[in-house]
């Protein structure tokens, strides 16, 4: 056990660390590759409207406080990382999850623009990096047999709130039948009120899978041995 969360506790530096760097490169603006476009970017606090803001620094939160139970643990100073921690992880990947799922197969293919570009600056850390380094780490560094079926419930938590905030917003901005990009950014709603609440309701089941799958390689064979 010692020796997988070693290396959990590593990535989870480097996850701190790319959330850090890229909440400060969107809070900014800074650029560091060319774009022919501010697909899903906003500098200031405005940026917190994205579910994948959000979501990484969730996973930025939580990777910090998984590294410094993984060094009490080390250290012998703990005999155990605490279930409400791996609880906590799981619901931070299945964030992060979504947010990679969701770019890769709704936004970048047909949201608009060109497919890399909801990879580039910030969104490369937020979409791309953090992503799929903790939901690596999760599934193969961080095993646990003590999350419960209760676990993957709490796991859409976030989500869910974040879909009433953006359902509930949508609803209050549409006009003629449509919503302005300002009040749907994801464009789920570019089919009116009633795709939007079908949406909704998918991006709820999608949510329960991703927690049933993460949780399920968690407690799987597939974890780095000794």
């Amino acid at each position: 056990m010692k020796k997988t969360l070693r290396i959990s506790f590593i990535l989870n530096i480097i996850i701190f660390v790319f959330v850090v760097i890229a909440t400060i490169f969107m809070f900014t603006g800074f650029k560091f590759m060319k774009t022919n476009s501010p697909l899903l970017t906003k500098s200031n606090i405005e940026m917190f409207k994205f579910f994948t803001v959000d979501s990484n620094i969730l996973m930025g939160i939580v990777s910090l406080v998984f590294l410094i139970y993984d060094y009490m643990f080390l250290k012998g100073m703990i005999k155990k990382i605490p279930k409400l921690v791996y609880i906590l992880k799981l619901t931070a990947t299945v964030g992060v999850s979504l947010t990679f799922l969701t770019t890769v197969f709704y936004l970048a293919p047909f949201a608009g623009g060109d497919f890399l570009e909801y990879f580039k600056n910030s969104n490369l850390f937020f979409h791309l990096f953090v992503p799929v380094l903790s939901i690596i780490t999760f599934i193969f560094f961080e095993k646990t047999d003590n999350l419960s079926m209760k676990s993957v419930l709490i796991g859409i938590i976030p989500m869910v709130i974040y879909a009433i905030f953006y359902l509930v917003n949508v609803l209050v901005h549409i006009k003629n039948g449509k919503v302005d990009f300002v009040y749907d950014w994801y464009l789920f709603a570019k089919g009116g009120k009633s795709s939007i609440i079908f949406v909704f309701i998918f991006m709820i089941l999608i949510t329960y899978l991703i927690s049933y799958v993460l949780w399920l390689l968690n407690r799987s064979k597939l974890n780095v041995k000794e």
